[in-house]
């Protein structure tokens, strides 16, 4: 019994082996109820998702996110001997804190350390945005003004220029609570240029049901922070892309900006 029940792990082993795009792990904040459902969508089939998250904490946010960038380590070694193909932190405002730089040479360094890719939902951002002919964007933020700020410092910094477009619902700052309908209403009444590059920063808030609307009679470049994680993680699997990529995607390869 236990040698037909090997040869039948082993088989389906190989059924996995043979089907798997990519084995890909994510360091979450510890509240974010969508990082995860978003990029698994975005990712389509084959592809095994595991994820991490950071540490419950009380603190006020910016050393909370102090936090993140300092237990990194500690939340990669969780993963233990999985042979993972990337690894992405999903988490954006904790990266702001540090700037661009510093965001790239503590991820090479990762990486090196601990023999993945390792990027952040901002430098898949980078990446994405080092394609584009433009060097201006349109950042959407969620956050509080200060964190806003470090947000806009970092991508000029990096070499774009930026307007910014505050969303909140209602009067209060807080991303988790953002709805597609208040993201769509309060991006159409900026009346942005049709061409625009829309960054919509913020791996906790829910943004891919918007951008079908957002797009609607437009050219415009529409980014999220769950949208080019996703698309780093393919490009680090290595595999084709899925035909049934969701309409994000699609559009952003139709854009010239293919996985």
């Amino acid at each position: 019994m236990d040698s037909v029940r090997t040869q039948v792990l082993a088989a389906q082993a190989a059924t996995d082996a043979a089907v798997l795009r990519g084995r890909v792990g994510l360091v979450v904040p510890p509240s974010n109820p969508t990082v995860e459902s978003e990029i698994t969508r975005l990712l389509g089939t084959g592809y095994a998702v595991h994820t991490t998250r950071f540490s419950v904490s009380h603190q006020p946010l910016r050393a909370r996110l102090e936090s993140y960038n300092a237990e990194l380590p500690d939340k990669i070694i969780s993963f233990g001997g999985l042979k993972l193909d990337a690894l992405l932190v999903a988490c954006s405002g904790s990266r702001y804190l540090l700037g661009a730089h510093n965001d790239h040479d503590d991820c090479a360094a990762l990486s090196a350390q601990f023999d993945v890719p390792i990027s952040t939902a901002t430098l898949a951002t980078h990446q994405v945005l080092r394609r584009l002919d433009t060097r201006a964007l349109v950042l959407v933020s969620q956050y509080e003004a200060w964190l806003t700020e470090h947000a806009r410092q970092y991508w000029r910094r990096a070499g774009w220029r930026v307007r910014v477009l505050a969303i909140r619902p209602g009067t209060r700052y807080a991303p988790y609570a953002v709805g597609a309908a208040e993201l769509v209403e309060q991006v159409a009444r900026a009346h942005l240029p049709h061409d625009a590059v829309l960054l919509c920063t913020g791996a906790g808030t829910a943004t891919l049901q918007a951008l079908p609307e957002l797009g609607h009679g437009n050219n415009r470049v529409l980014l999220t922070s769950n949208l080019c994680s996703a698309w780093w993680l393919i490009h680090q699997a290595g595999a084709a892309p899925d035909e049934g990529l969701p309409w994000a995607l699609r559009r952003l390869a139709a854009q010239g900006l293919a996985p």
